[in-house]
């Protein structure tokens, strides 16, 4: 059975990819119903971030929106998997050398290293996901995801039984701090009085894939009285969520839907849409109608959401879900603002 969010139907199954309906895209974003997408012959290439391509997280969403656009138009993809991000030039020459034209960068540490690629292949369509680089032939694709993490702070206000939650993070940069802002907020629309403890699992980008860190950072924050953190750190979640139903407390998963991982451990998951920028902007390029410059996905655009499935939904109850709808209206008219932690 797949699972749903509160908007759509997405995501991945813990054996592989449960895809199903998506929700509308942003103008430009997604293929016009009635054309023939066969304007433009296209080759696909992916290059992941650094880490596992089936991390039930950031990488796996992008497999899922090749995937499916791979099954929409019956294209083959080419994809490369960095073991670390300074092979990212390794894989890109490696997937150009096969006729490459449209190459997709997943991970903001990528953002340095293509700006200065991509004046050398200039008839190479680049599309960045999670930073922003400079160029005329890249478009750079990033998240309001400190609007999704508002949500998902909403419910973990209303759940916690302590009165102190927590947030998580991969490591302290600008990307990782819209999270915990968004978190915080979320947290005192609802609970003003909430206590919000803000850590980091490492450094440098290893902090992504490193659990036993995760875990450790998971035990001090629930050592401090925390009874539900959002884990924002990759991989290095599988140790959030393993210390969390350990200790009986409650956790939230990101980018997509982990609630499937520990059942009545995990209270929800705040979806970040990999999947549909990954889609959208092969989908453009196949019309003829790609164009270089910078789209911002938030909740208005249906790039951010939170999940409720069969594994979370005894968790969540109405007064809890129409808070978080509540506020989802809010920021969408513009009645509640949500800063970035900038």
């Amino acid at each position: 059975m797949p699972h749903h969010t509160r908007r759509s139907l997405l995501l991945f199954g813990a054996s592989g990819v449960a895809l199903a309906t998506l929700p509308a895209a942003p103008p430009g974003w997604a293929a016009t119903p009635g054309t023939t997408p066969d304007v433009v012959a296209i080759q696909p290439g992916l290059v992941y971030a650094a880490g596992q391509k089936f991390d039930k997280s950031f990488n796996e969403g992008a497999f899922a929106g090749m995937e499916r656009f791979k099954a929409a138009t019956g294209l083959p993809y080419l994809e490369f998997l960095p073991t670390s991000p300074v092979q990212f030039d390794q894989g890109v020459a490696a997937l150009l050398r096969r006729g490459v034209t449209d190459v997709v960068a997943i991970g903001f540490y990528y953002a340095t290293a293509l700006s200065r690629l991509a004046p050398a292949n200039p008839a190479v369509r680049f599309t960045l996901i999670d930073a922003v680089a400079e160029g005329p032939n890249i478009r750079s694709v990033t998240f309001k995801e400190q609007e999704g993490s508002f949500l998902v702070g909403v419910l973990a206000g209303l759940s916690s039984k302590t009165g102190t939650i927590g947030f998580i993070g991969a490591l302290d940069i600008p990307l990782i701090r819209k999270f915990a802002a968004g978190f915080e907020q979320g947290a005192r629309h609802v609970r003003g009085d909430v206590r919000v403890l803000v850590n980091f699992v490492g450094t440098t980008p290893a902090a992504f894939n490193d659990p036993t860190a995760g875990s450790e950072v998971a035990r001090a924050q629930f050592q401090r009285g925390a009874d539900v953190v959002f884990a924002g750190a990759g991989v290095s979640n599988f140790g959030i969520f393993a210390t969390a139903r350990d200790s009986g407390r409650l956790a939230i998963g990101v980018d997509s839907n982990q609630n499937y991982l520990y059942p009545g451990t995990i209270l929800t998951s705040m979806l970040k849409r990999v999947d549909l920028a990954v889609e959208s902007t092969l989908q453009t390029a196949r019309r003829g109608a790609w164009t270089a410059g910078t789209v911002a996905l938030g909740l208005a655009d249906g790039g951010m959401d939170y999940a409720v499935d069969e594994n979370n939904r005894d968790l969540l109850t109405p007064a809890m879900l129409e808070a978080a709808e509540a506020a989802r209206r809010g920021i969408i008219a513009g009645r509640i603002p949500v800063t970035d932690g900038s």
